[in-house]
């Protein structure tokens, strides 16, 4: 008999929705997420129009709007030629509005939804393995408790969302598909009362910077560029490389930046380069960066996390209740997520590698919004409840 249908290994966005929507449609679930609850992490904020209608859909918008986080609705783009573009949000019933709210927000009104919905929570706790059969199926995870003793929780089906160094997908060995070569470098900090009330996105030699309103009257702005840039920039210490990358960009954005308050702690991402990993197997699947990661410079993961919770659950749902015999779901999970990702994987990689020109930036960004149309077509034309009610196996 096992403890739990599903064990999620991870509980920031990507587990934490999954456990809400697998308890809402009424699986036993247990979420072990090593962070405090409520805590911080490096993110990128920003969600698209696809990641607020789910967000909205599943009620807990309306949380990250009571936290204070601001609406944003419009943005701007500025090229080293000059050109500056200003774009519209175009309103819906669903999405009136763009939010990037903090993480240590974010996570905790997701991680409350989850436990609300009936899933236990473990905050606090390491997974330290994973419980196999003699058939080497996944039958669940070791836990480590405060006390330092492993403890064994089975489950029918154990969940990595886990991140990019996933214990899940090292464990059971999923293969690296596809990888990309190009990669970010960034420093972001938080500043008070930046005259902005968008995202700005700028492009320069090289280099790229944004501007991203999010909680408690702060803004978090960044600079990016290639790791070897980066490196090279840093000698001279992460302030002067901070400065000197934003001198890059066009002036239109670099002096919003500077005409804001203070800076807060300047904090750094060295890059990773993109990949796709298998996310299913005998008694495992993958959901978020642990599964599929590319780079943060289209600030999409955090929209791409909630996507796939959605799909993922989908197919462990299609699996519980018999309408997708012999894994056959699992595998429709991962090539719908895959389609769904192509087109801005491999424009994401193309701007990563910062060898652009402005026209060339300019087709790529509009590549980028092409991409996620086509995924916000794909979400709208769901169900509203978009989960169906199903009983514990």
């Amino acid at each position: 008999m096992n403890d739990y249908d599903v064990a999620i290994v991870g509980g920031r966005v990507a587990g934490a929705s999954t456990a809400m929507l697998l308890a809402r449609a009424g699986l036993r679930v247990v979420v072990v997420e090593r962070s405090q609850r409520g805590s911080d992490t490096v993110s990128t904020h920003a969600l698209m129009r696809a990641g607020v209608l789910q967000l909205s859909r599943w009620g807990v918008l309306r949380d990250l709007v009571r936290g204070g986080t601001p609406a944003i609705r419009s943005t701007a783009f500025h090229y080293g030629d000059g050109v500056s573009t200003h774009v519209s949000l175009r309103s819906s019933p669903s999405v009136d509005a763009l939010y990037a709210p903090r993480r240590h927000l974010l996570d905790r009104v997701l991680i409350d939804a989850a436990a609300g919905s009936g899933a236990d929570v473990l905050q606090a706790t390491s997974v330290v393995g994973l419980l196999r059969g003699d058939d080497g199926r996944v039958l669940g995870i070791r836990v480590l408790s405060r006390s330092g003793e492993e403890t064994p929780v089975r489950a029918g089906l154990t969940i990595g969302a886990d991140g990019i160094g996933s214990l899940v997908a090292r464990e059971v060995g999923a293969r690296i598909m596809s990888r990309g070569r190009g990669a970010s470098a960034i420093l972001y900090r938080y500043v008070p009362d930046v005259p902005a009330d968008g995202y700005v996105w700028g492009y320069g030699d090289g280099a790229a910077a944004g501007v991203i309103p999010t909680n408690a009257g702060e803004t978090c702005v960044f600079v990016s560029t290639t790791p070897a840039q980066m490196r090279r920039l840093r000698h001279e210490g992460a302030e002067a490389a901070f400065d000197r990358l934003l001198d890059t960009v066009p002036a239109t954005l670099s002096a919003v930046v500077r005409a804001g308050g203070p800076g807060g702690l300047l904090r750094g991402w060295g890059g990773v380069t993109g990949y796709v990993r298998r996310s299913f197997g005998a008694g495992w699947a993958l959901v978020g960066d642990a599964g599929y990661f590319k780079d943060p410079i289209t600030t999409h993961g955090l929209t791409d996390a909630l996507r796939d919770a959605e799909l993922l659950s989908d197919a462990v749902l299609a699996d519980v209740g018999g309408a997708s015999p012999g894994g056959a779901a699992m595998a429709t999970y991962q090539r719908t997520r895959d389609g769904l990702s192509k087109a801005l994987v491999d424009v994401t990689e193309s701007v990563s590698r910062y060898d652009w020109d402005d026209e060339r930036i300019r087709t790529l960004l509009r590549a980028v919004s092409s991409a996620m149309s086509d995924e916000m077509d794909h979400l709208s034309a769901r169900p509203t409840v978009s989960v169906p009610q199903v009983g514990s196996v």
